[in-house]
C-alpha cells in the first residue's frame, strides 16, 4: 500500500477532471471502476477508484481517490491496494508507487502548503 495526502487550491471539478484524464490517459490499462459524488452547500466530496495492470508485478493495482473541499480549499487523500503476489505479507509494491506517481505528477500545480 502507498498512500499520498495532499491540500489542494482551486476549481473542485477541474481538480476532478484532470485527476481522471491523467490516470486514464498515463495508463494504457487504466480503467476507472467506479465513483460517488456528494455535495452539502458548498462542501463537495468525490471517491474515484482505478485500477490498472501492472506489468512490474504481473498483476492488477488499484487506486482510491478521495477529493473533498468547499470554495477554492481542498484536501486530497490517495491509496494503493494490490500489486503483491505474496500469501502472508506484501512484496513488491513498484507498481502501486509508480500507479500514485501518476495522480502526484497531476495535481501537484493544485497543491497548497496546507
Amino acid at each position: 500500500m502507498a498512500k499520498y495526502e495532499a491540500h489542494l487550491a482551486g476549481n473542485f471539478d477541474d481538480i476532478l477532471r484532470t485527476i481522471d484524464s491523467e490516470i486514464l490517459r498515463k495508463s494504457m490499462t487504466a480503467h476507472f471502476e467506479d465513483g460517488s459524488d456528494f455535495r452539502m452547500g458548498n462542501t463537495q466530496c468525490a471517491v474515484r477508484v482505478y485500477e490498472r495492470y501492472s506489468a512490474i508485478g504481473s498483476n492488477r493495482v488499484s487506486l482510491s481517490v478521495t477529493l473533498f473541499g468547499e470554495q477554492n480549499q481542498h484536501y486530497l487523500s490517495a491509496v494503493t491496494s494490490g500489486g503483491s503476489q505474496a500469501v502472508f505479507f506484501k512484496i513488491n509494491t513498484l507498481g502501486e508507487e509508480a500507479f500514485l506517481r501518476q495522480l502526484v505528477s497531476a495535481v501537484q500545480p493544485f497543491q497548497t502548503t496546507g
